[in-house]
């Protein structure tokens, strides 16, 4: 599978305060990829910097063999309008227009591009499994979960090429969790997208993600395969994440309070394993950063003692 994205040694610093350091990673042509890490670990920071909304201080971020960090004044703007890559940002509420219909809402992008719009509104609705009889609706006078699909039409009416989506469920019940989750494998095929899902909720992408990586601190500290990431994790932050959502993994042989120390907040990047701090496997190497080590089939880790829980064995 070619690299759509690719993410080289990425560095983003805000005021002063380093909040990526050093992130490589890909995304396939016509994969999902999921994003993982709790709240300040550095996801929405790293889409935000793919599509040009946070300074990158270092590294490259290139999407279909163009460096994007290479561009500027004009050539970043005719770029954009080319629409290959729309951010679907996670509260519908901010993001939607409430004086405006749901159909000048999906052809916005479109208006902006000088694209036209013709029968577009229309099937990106249906895309989204939406009635196109809302587009003359406001976005007050829809759910919550017909609010988000509206974003989906908005980003997906452009054709794009990648769609990165954050935390497109967090503020969704159950049943249309589940709609939207399953909406998003679906249009990688209906729409010919690949697609970047951030989430703070591991459960959220053990059932769409053909591969996850594992944010802690500003840095990658696991990635791999969704499935082997999920049913044996090599970093014990992973780990921490599993033990801590029964849904994913039922039977943990590790419990969660035996993979965590109180903490706050993830540390900014600095010297020393991000993670450290927290880890009750944590010794005197972990002093140092730990590089991002292949271990096994097609599995990176960075961890100075990554470990292997045990899979549990089923009788066919």
């Amino acid at each position: 599978m070619s690299a759509l994205l690719s993410v080289e040694d990425l560095d983003v610093t805000y005021r002063r305060q380093r909040v990526l350091a050093g992130v490589s990673l890909t995304a396939g042509t016509g994969e999902i990829l999921g994003i993982i890490g709790e709240t300040g670990s550095g996801k929405t920071t790293l889409a935000r910097a793919v599509v040009g909304l946070a300074p990158v201080t270092a590294g490259r971020i290139r999407f279909a063999g163009t460096d994007l960090t290479g561009l500027r004044g004009r050539a970043l703007r005719d770029w954009r309008r080319t629409g290959q890559v729309q951010y679907v940002f996670q509260d519908p509420l901010r993001a939607l227009d409430p004086q405006h219909t749901v159909a000048t809402i999906v052809a916005e992008g479109l208006a902006v591009a000088g694209r036209p719009v013709g029968d577009r509104v229309e099937w990106a609705l249906s895309q989204v499994g939406l009635d196109p009889a809302l587009a003359g609706r406001t976005p007050g006078r829809i759910s919550g979960g017909q609010r988000q699909r509206v974003l989906l039409a908005r980003a997906i009416a452009m054709r794009p090429r990648l769609l990165l989506c954050d935390e497109p469920v967090s503020a969704l019940d159950a049943s249309n969790r589940n709609h939207v989750l399953r909406l998003l494998a679906d249009l990688r095929t209906t729409a010919d997208v690949t697609v970047v899902v951030i989430s703070h909720d591991l459960s959220s992408l053990a059932g769409i993600a053909d591969r996850v990586a594992v944010l802690y601190g500003g840095r990658l500290v696991e990635h791999g395969p969704a499935e082997e990431v999920l049913a044996n994790p090599r970093h014990p932050y992973t780990a921490l994440l599993t033990a801590s959502a029964p849904s994913v993994r039922r039977d943990h042989p590790i419990p969660a309070s035996a993979l965590r120390r109180p903490a706050g907040a993830p540390p900014v990047p600095g010297d020393g394993c991000p993670y450290a701090s927290r880890c009750p496997f944590a010794t005197g190497a972990c002093a140092t950063v730990p590089a991002l080590s292949t271990v096994d089939g097609g599995r990176a880790v960075a961890c100075h003692h990554p470990f292997s829980l045990p899979v549990k064995e089923t009788t066919p």
